[in-house]
C-alpha cells in the first residue's frame, strides 16, 4: 500500500493511461479524484472503481481554469486534503504543417499546456499547506525528439517539460516534487488511429520490440508519486522501450 491515507487528482482519466492510473493508486491505497471531459464515461468508470477503494469523478474540461478552480475545491472539500497530481489529460490533431489550421493548433495548445498550468497552479497551494506534495506532468517521446505531423503536439509536450523543470526549482524548497513522464508508443486509443503499416514502422525504433502498456505508464506515475522517489526531482522518466537510447 504505498499510497495508503493519500489523495489524488488524476486528469484523462476516463480512459487509457489515466484510467489505468487510477487503478493502480486505489489498489496502493489512494483516493483518487478521476477528471475528464468526458462525464458519460467516466461516471462509469467510477463505478467500476468503486470495489477497489474510494474513487469519484469530476466532469472537468482543463483548459478552462474557472472548472478546474471549482474542482479542486470539491476535491479538497471532499477528501480533506490533496496530495498528488498527475497531470495526465491530453488531445492530438496530426497533420502536416501547411496543412495544420491555427485553430487544431491552438486547441491542442489549450489542453496539453493551460490545461497542466490550470491544474498545477490550482493544487499547488494546497500541497503547500500540506507541507509535501507530488505533481507528475506527462510529456511525450515527441516532446523531446519532435515527430512529422506533429508540430502542435510536440511542441506542448516540450513545454510540458519547459514547466516541469521550472516547477521543480521552485517548489522543491517547499518539498514539493515536480517530474514528468514521457511515454512512447502504448496501446491507447490514440495509437489505435495509426495504420498498421506505420505501427510495424515504429516498432522498429523500440528495442523491446513492443507497444507499451498502459500500465507501464501508470507504474512510472506510481513510483514517481510514492515516498520512493522523495528525491526525484526535475527528471522526465522515459517509458519508451528504448526509444531515447
Amino acid at each position: 500500500m504505498r499510497l495508503q491515507g493519500k489523495v489524488a487528482i488524476i486528469t484523462g482519466a476516463a480512459n487509457g493511461i489515466g484510467l489505468e492510473a487510477a487503478r493502480v493508486f486505489l489498489k496502493e491505497g489512494a483516493k483518487v479524484a478521476l477528471v475528464d471531459y468526458d462525464a458519460m464515461t467516466g461516471e462509469k468508470r467510477v463505478a467500476e472503481l468503486q470495489a477497489e477503494g474510494e474513487a469519484a469523478f469530476y466532469q472537468v474540461d482543463v483548459s478552462n481554469e474557472s472548472q478546474v478552480v471549482e474542482m479542486v475545491a470539491m476535491v479538497k472539500e471532499r477528501f480533506g486534503k490533496i496530495d498528488i497530481l498527475i497531470n495526465n489529460a491530453g488531445i492530438t490533431k496530426d497533420n502536416m504543417l501547411l496543412k495544420m489550421s491555427g485553430e487544431d493548433f491552438q486547441k491542442v495548445m489549450e489542453v496539453n499546456v493551460n490545461g497542466v498550468f490550470n491544474c498545477t497552479q490550482a493544487v499547488v497551494p494546497h500541497m503547500l499547506e500540506n507541507g509535501k506534495g507530488k505533481i507528475i506532468n506527462t510529456s511525450s517521446v515527441s516532446g523531446i525528439y519532435g515527430n512529422v505531423g506533429q508540430t502542435n503536439y510536440a511542441a506542448s509536450k516540450a513545454a510540458v517539460v519547459g514547466m516541469t523543470k521550472s516547477w521543480a526549482k521552485e517548489f522543491g524548497r517547499k518539498n514539493i516534487n515536480v517530474n514528468a513522464v514521457a511515454p512512447g508508443f502504448v496501446e491507447t486509443a490514440m495509437v489505435e488511429t495509426i495504420p498498421e503499416k506505420m505501427i510495424q514502422t515504429m516498432l522498429q525504433l523500440v528495442p523491446l520490440q513492443r507497444l507499451g502498456k498502459p500500465s507501464d505508464v501508470a507504474n512510472a506515475y506510481l513510483y514517481l508519486a510514492s515516498d520512493e522517489s522523495d528525491y526525484v526531482n526535475g527528471t522526465v522518466l522515459h517509458v519508451d522501450g528504448g526509444v531515447m537510447m
